[in-house]
């Protein structure tokens, strides 16, 4: 078992809000990608960073969009899609949306919209 998946999601969080800030984007925007991976609302997103929800809760309360399949391309190296650990896999879906975000594509590009 990977050590992210029993990491707090809020632990992480800042690290992705501050790649986009960087690079002219906002917090908004990362929580707007959250919450169309995740089908959280904003409420919901915030109690599970209030309350330190590991990964693997996270995703496991999560109701993960269907527009998924159309997320493709590599994190670190991994191409996302190929990635056969399902947990790992929406870890990495929601790494590659922020980073997305980070290099300035528009906001319906990176929802798949």
């Amino acid at each position: 078992m990977s050590r992210i998946f029993s990491t707090a999601v809020a632990d992480v969080y800042p690290h992705y809000v501050t790649k986009v800030e960087k690079k002219g984007r906002s917090r908004d925007e990362v929580d707007e990608v959250t919450r169309w991976l995740t089908g959280f609302d904003q409420t919901t997103l915030q109690r599970h960073l209030d309350e330190g929800t590991t990964f693997t809760d996270f995703f496991a309360a999560a109701e993960i969009n269907p527009g998924v399949e159309l997320i493709t391309g590599s994190v670190c190296g991994v191409k996302v899609q190929e990635v056969e650990d399902p947990l790992m896999q929406q870890i990495r879906y929601l790494d590659k949306l922020v980073d997305e975000l980070a290099k300035g594509r528009p906001m319906e590009k990176v929802l798949r919209s």
